[in-house]
């Protein structure tokens, strides 16, 4: 099982590194959008702590998102696809590793970056803290998550559009618990039971989404 995560981590992470525009965007579009709230709401501290849980969140799922149409459809653009649909190896563990290195790709600079944006919005060093935290567990489950979808779509004409519409509503939860956590901690309480709902998300999700999403994609190429 290892090994089969690994190889698939290792191809597509050497894979994204020749494709470096896919990650730029995804993270350009977090820093802009990170920044230029601050500038259209205006410089009032405690406007932007209030602000600042939900547009960082929001900015960060919706980052993630841009990518996910691509999770799948190179490998079924040039039958890498029908290969792994054949092999002997679990195809689960496969969809699995391409997640993961979805995450890494993705989500993973979202996650270091993140502190030093919330800077610009007043946020304690304790909120900074629980920001990185929520982040670190909840974007693994926007790219679980988003697998399942860009499984279920791979091949259909404008698949990025209906990628969005299929994965924001399941996103919704995260979102609240994320948000939810970083803004208890901005308001002095504790945000640990958002932080424990994440979790809990997290792992159903690794129970659950490879298996729908290489469920997914066997009816897809089917």
């Amino acid at each position: 099982m290892l090994r089969v995560l690994g190889w698939t981590l290792r191809r597509d992470l050497l894979l994204a590194l020749r494709r470096r525009a896919d990650a730029l965007g995804t993270l350009t579009f977090f820093v802009m959008v990170c920044t230029l709230f601050p500038l259209g709401v205006g410089p009032e501290p405690e406007t932007l702590r209030a602000i600042a849980p939900g547009v960082l969140w929001v900015a960060a799922l919706l980052a993630g998102t841009l990518s996910l149409g691509r999770l799948f459809a190179q490998d079924h653009a040039d039958g890498t696809l029908e290969q792994l649909l054949l092999s002997s190896e679990p195809l689960p563990l496969i969809v699995a590793g391409k997640a993961a290195a979805h995450w890494v790709v993705s989500g993973l600079p979202l996650v270091l970056l993140s502190p030093l944006l919330a800077l610009q919005f007043g946020l304690s060093p304790e909120a900074l803290a629980m920001l990185a935290v929520s982040l670190l567990v909840g974007t693994p489950v926007l790219s679980l998550v988003g697998a399942v979808a860009a499984a279920l779509t791979l091949g259909v004409r404008g698949g990025g559009v209906l990628v969005a519409l299929l994965v924001l509503p399941l996103y919704a939860p995260v979102l609240i618990f994320g948000a939810g956590a970083v803004a208890a901690q901005a308001g002095g309480g504790p945000g640990d039971a958002h932080l424990l709902l994440l979790a809990a998300a997290l792992v159903g999700s690794v129970a659950l989404a490879p298996w729908a999403a290489a469920a997914a994609l066997r009816i897809s190429v089917e």
